[in-house]
C-alpha cells in the first residue's frame, strides 16, 4: 500500500549535509560532532529556516541508532508555565543518558515560556549540565532572558537564500515526478521569502490541483496575489483614480481570499521594489506602517485598505 506523506516531513534533514542554506552553522556544528560534544546552544532566526530540523540532525549524527532515546523535544508554546520545568523536563533531565554520553533536550518556541519558567530553567540548565544539554529555539532571541543568553552558544539562522531553496525544490520536484515551470518557481521563491517550510507546502499543494505547475496555480492555491497586480492597484491609486483602484483591490480579496494583512505585507514589498520616487516611498511606507498598527489593533481591515489607497491617491495629487 502506497504511504502518503506530508513532504515537509518527508524532506526533513537526516543529517547536518542535508540542511539546506545555513552552511556557516553547519560548519560550527561538524566541529561539535567530531569532538562528541555540545555546550548549551541557542537557534534564533525567523519561521521555516530549518532551527528544529538542525537540532534533530545534529542528534543523529552525535548518537546514530540511539538518538531517539536521548532526545525529546518540547514545545514551549503548549505549555508556558513554570511547572513544565519543575516537572516534565527536570524529570526527563535526572535520567541516565542510554549509551551516550549524555541527553539533549530541545526546547522549541522558547521566547513563548514565561519570565518565571525562563528563571528556573536557568537553574535546570546548571544542575543537569554534565547528564543533560539544551537546545532552545526561537524566533525572537530578545524575548530569551539574558542569563540563559550567557549560557549558550548562539546561534543565528537566516532566511533560506533562493539558490540554495530552488536547487532543493526542483530535486524535490523530480523525486515526486512533478513538472514545474520556471515562473512557477519563482512565484514559490517570492511568496516563501526565504521560509523553506512554506516552499514545501506551497509546492505540494500546487501538485495537488494539476499536473504542470504554474505561476497563477502558486498564487492561487497560497492565496496570494501576483505582484503585478498589486503593483497596478498602486500604480491606480498614484494616478488618482481611487475608485478604480479600490475595485481592482476588491475584486483581488474576493478572488484570492485575502486577509488585510496579507495585502499589507504584498503593498510593502512592491512599493519598496517599484520605480517610484525615494521620497514618495518614504512618504507611502509610512503611512502603511500606520495602516498596519491599526490592523493589528483591531481596526476593520477594508476601511483601513480603503484610507490608504485614498491617502496615496492623495498624495499622488499633491
Amino acid at each position: 500500500m502506497e504511504e502518503f506523506e506530508i513532504w515537509v516531513e518527508k524532506y526533513r534533514p537526516k543529517t547536518l549535509d542535508e540542511v539546506v542554506g545555513q552552511d556557516a552553522i553547519v560548519r560550527r556544528l561538524k566541529g561539535y560532532v567530531e569532538k562528541k560534544n555540545i555546550p548549551h546552544m541557542l537557534f534564533s532566526g525567523p519561521p521555516g529556516t530549518g532551527k528544529t530540523a538542525t537540532a534533530i540532525a545534529l542528534t543523529r549524527d552525535l548518537f546514530g541508532e540511539v538518538w531517539r532515546e536521548n532526545f525529546i523535544e518540547m514545545n514551549a508554546s503548549d505549555e508556558r508555565g513554570i511547572d513544565v520545568v519543575r516537572h516534565k523536563i527536570k524529570e526527563f533531565a535526572r535520567t541516565a543518558p542510554i549509551s551516550a554520553p549524555f541527553k539533549i533536550i530541545f526546547l522549541d518556541e522558547a521566547d513563548a515560556l514565561t519570565a518565571d519558567a525562563q528563571a528556573a530553567l536557568r537553574r535546570t540548565m546548571e544542575m543537569f549540565s554534565k547528564s543533560c544539554r539544551f537546545i532552545l529555539s526561537c524566533n525572537y532571541v530578545s524575548r530569551i532572558i539574558e542569563p540563559i543568553q550567557s549560557r549558550c552558544a548562539l546561534f543565528r539562522f537566516k532566511p533560506v537564500p533562493k539558490e540554495a531553496m530552488r536547487k532543493r525544490l526542483l530535486e524535490i520536484c523530480e523525486k515526486e515526478g512533478v513538472k514545474i515551470t520556471d515562473d512557477g518557481l519563482e512565484a514559490i521563491l517570492y511568496i516563501s521569502a526565504g521560509d523553506f517550510r512554506k516552499a514545501i507546502n506551497v509546492l505540494q499543494a500546487a501538485s495537488a490541483v494539476g499536473e504542470l505547475i504554474d505561476a497563477e496555480k502558486i498564487y492561487q492555491v497560497s492565496a496570494t496575489a501576483q505582484p503585478k497586480e498589486i503593483s497596478e492597484i498602486i500604480e491606480t491609486a498614484l494616478n488618482g483614480n481611487f475608485i478604480e483602484a479600490r475595485e481592482r483591490l476588491s475584486r483581488l480579496m474576493i478572488e484570492y481570499g485575502m486577509s488585510g494583512e496579507d495585502v499589507i505585507s504584498q503593498f510593502f514589498r512592491e512599493i519598496l521594489s517599484s520605480n517610484i520616487n525615494e521620497k514618495l516611498k518614504v512618504v507611502l511606507i509610512d503611512k502603511l506602517g500606520e495602516i498596519d498598527f491599526r490592523l493589528t489593533e483591531g481596526a476593520n481591515e477594508r476601511i483601513q485598505l480603503d484610507a490608504f489607497l485614498a491617502y496615496v491617491s492623495t498624495v499622488a495629487k499633491k
